[in-house]
């Protein structure tokens, strides 16, 4: 009889043990993709949250009096506006999400301004990202709430702005910051009424997510390229962003080797288990003449049958699991979370070899058994 009957025999005599074993392979599996596959939209999301904190690089003239910058939260010098496209497509330089403006503070209806225009996002080539900032289109404003309430102002209105007409097309929720008394546009409009065409005095941008992004890299590297400007970085952010995705990523580098750990235990002592029940099943295969690589066949096949059978259940619970609670615990970035079906290939190939692997050390015992005193036992 062959090895693989000599298994399908056992498997239905010795069912409860086959079904605990199963049920621990399947319950790896399934932690392992529903882990997996939530983890990594937990990294999507973190990113995605830490991203939208803000812009953690400002790249202004390198003449810039950093102190009047600071007190004015703008440059007053300007630099190209060809800048921020030579910028993104700089692979050197790692930075996304590229919003060139322009700023001025100017009076209005008797009113202390800032004058903002806004250029639409770029991003690295082959890199296409969704926008951080809003587009605003040629012809229309966004206008901050401390201006829209003082004035009156309301979606549709049409202002004059130095000398130009703009269409309001949104009156700006309240920021408790200068943004309520910011009015938007877009930057070739702003140019235009300013007089400073073909001209920006800041480039926002976000650097690399990665914990420890030397700054001091991209300062060398934006000083061969860009001599006429210099880059200052929000710490803070930058630093809670990294921070943030590194703990993630710890995380589920950390709970996967102990899933694992701990099925492959359960898996062993129910393979230890089944040997102490087939000792003199083991005893008399020996006495008729099986040798020791056929008896370890036996367990090693059972074993292997248990992970194909475990990896198919666990890989449609662990999916299910993660697609049924995954969105409802990232919403943002919820649309993204899709079978991971690259995960079912693994759970074929680890689920088996985990079983084995658990198995190997009760196979040993099996094989070393001396038939004639296991048979006395009898």
């Amino acid at each position: 009889m062959s090895v693989f009957r000599l298994v399908l025999k056992e498997i239905a005599h010795r069912k409860l043990n086959f079904l605990l074993a199963g049920i621990a392979v399947a319950a790896a599996v399934t932690l392992f993709v529903s882990i997996l596959t939530m983890g990594q939209a937990s990294e999507r999301e973190a990113r995605r949250l830490m991203r939208d904190m803000g812009f953690n690089l400002r790249i202004i003239p390198k003449d810039t009096d950093m102190e009047d910058f600071w007190a004015k939260d703008f440059a007053e010098r300007e630099m190209p506006e060809e800048y921020v496209r030579r910028l993104a497509s700089d692979p050197a330089l790692a930075v996304n999400h590229l919003v060139a403006t322009l700023q001025k503070k100017v009076t209005w209806r008797d009113r202390q301004v800032l004058l903002t225009g806004i250029l639409p996002e770029v991003s690295p080539p082959g890199k296409p990202e969704s926008p951080m900032s809003f587009a605003i289109k040629e012809g229309t404003v966004y206008v901050g709430f401390e201006l829209a309430r003082a004035l009156g102002l309301k979606q549709g209105d049409m202002i004059d702005i130095l000398g130009k007409q703009f269409t309001v097309a949104k009156c700006l929720p309240e920021t408790g910051s200068k943004d309520d008394i910011r009015i938007y546009g877009h930057l070739h409009d702003i140019q235009k009424i300013l007089g400073k065409e073909g001209k920006v005095n800041e480039i926002k941008a976000i650097h690399c997510l990665c914990f420890g992004a030397d700054l001091g890299t991209l300062r060398s590297r934006l000083a061969q390229s860009f001599p006429d400007t210099q880059v200052t970085e929000l710490k803070s952010i930058a630093l809670a962003r990294a921070e943030t995705t590194e703990m993630v990523e710890k995380y589920v580098a950390f709970l996967m080797p102990a899933v694992l750990l701990v099925c492959a235990a359960w898996i062993g002592v129910l393979a230890m288990m089944n040997v102490r029940e087939r000792r003199q099943e083991v005893g008399i295969l020996r006495a008729l003449g099986f040798g020791s690589g056929k008896i370890a066949s036996l367990f090693l096949c059972k074993a292997v049958i248990i992970g194909l059978i475990g990896a198919g259940l666990g890989f449609a619970l662990g999916t299910a699991l993660a697609l049924r609670f995954g969105p409802g615990i990232f919403k943002v970035t919820a649309a993204t979370m899709v079978p991971a079906y690259g995960l079912l290939w693994w759970s074929v190939a680890i689920a088996p070899l985990l079983a084995a692997i658990a198995s190997f050390l009760p196979t040993v015992v099996a094989v070393t058994q001396d038939p004639a005193v296991t048979l006395m036992e009898e």
